[in-house]
């Protein structure tokens, strides 16, 4: 179920930004029929609903996708998925973690050893990106691919991993304890 709320959530942030970035004017709608955000408990001037509140628009996106490096809060909810070789089924698990401690709804094969790994250093799930201009060792670690989905300490993470070359097979080995054990390196 959080899995399905999470990637509502996406499309509903996708939605907003594509709908705001259709470069058509009036998009068939008036100012006037456009949702208020302002709630009727509210002091007047304030347009800001109160946390509970369920609104038609979307939350704006988080400034960063890039959580910190060192010691973190311990925060998750992530989606992820590994698949250990072309062709073979997708194995996916759900993490949630509160202080660095797993949470109940956690599908993740050892919850704990992540949520730790994940609050004493958030920064494992924000590999360099492509194409930087460290050098990478030629070698192959293996066809499994993982793709890290969610909030870690507030911020979106969107990471993808792979063993293809030197770089990658560091970064998957710093995200072992939350890529799980069915990422299939050794």
């Amino acid at each position: 179920m959080r899995k399905f709320r999470m990637l509502a959530a996406f499309l509903a942030v996708a939605a907003g930004l594509v709908s705001g970035c259709s470069g058509t004017p009036g998009n068939g709608t008036s100012a006037s029929t456009a949702p208020s955000t302002a709630s009727a408990g509210s002091p007047a001037g304030t347009a800001a609903p109160s946390p509970d509140t369920e609104t038609s628009v979307p939350a704006p996106a988080p400034a960063t996708s890039r959580p910190a490096e060192g010691p973190g809060q311990g925060n998750a909810e992530l989606a992820i998925t590994v698949v250990p070789s072309p062709g073979a089924p997708e194995v996916d698990y759900t993490l949630v973690c509160s202080a660095g401690t797993p949470a109940a709804e956690s599908s993740h094969p050892n919850a704990a050893a992540a949520c730790a790994a994940l609050k004493a250093n958030p920064g494992i799930l924000a590999p360099a990106p492509a194409g930087t201009s460290r050098p990478c060792t030629q070698q192959y670690g293996g066809p499994q691919t993982a793709t890290v989905t969610g909030m870690v300490d507030g911020v979106a993470v969107d990471s993808v991993f792979a063993r293809t070359n030197g770089c990658e097979i560091s970064a998957w080995d710093a995200a072992r304890d939350v890529l799980g054990a069915a990422g299939g390196a050794s």
